[in-house]
């Protein structure tokens, strides 16, 4: 199964972006997104659960992203707004067929599907 991550780009900072990912009509139980940035580890950004219930957000993040899926489409998006020159990353978006919970959804060893990664870069 492959996951298919897009949507990334050049924006300035105080920009948006929408990253979607999705798997040829499958959809996993739990899925992530997590970033990593030249020279530094790859960190979680946000999470969900197909079943609904709370989504996770780093602190970074937190009431910029947001994190969503989509019944009709079955993928999964992060919208992206006041994004910083920080936020320059390649993006991650992971999946997996448990339901994890909220403190397991933060760890990238959780998840057993990963897409190829997608570049955002915030800069004026």
């Amino acid at each position: 199964v492959q996951l298919q991550a897009s949507g990334g780009g050049l924006v300035q900072p105080g920009g948006s972006l929408r990253l979607s990912c999705g798997a040829s009509g499958r959809t996993f139980s739990t899925y992530g997104w997590f970033r990593q940035a030249p020279g530094k580890e790859r960190e979680f950004v946000a999470g969900i659960r197909w079943s609904g219930g709370g989504p996770k957000y780093a602190n970074s993040v937190k009431g910029r992203f947001t994190i969503s899926k989509n019944n009709a489409d079955k993928s999964v998006y992060l919208q992206m707004n006041s994004l910083k020159p920080e936020d320059t990353a390649v993006y991650y978006c992971a999946a997996d067929s448990r339901t994890l919970i909220l403190s397991t959804m933060v760890q990238e060893n959780a998840y057993d599907y990963w897409g190829q990664g997608t570049q955002v870069t915030v800069s004026s």
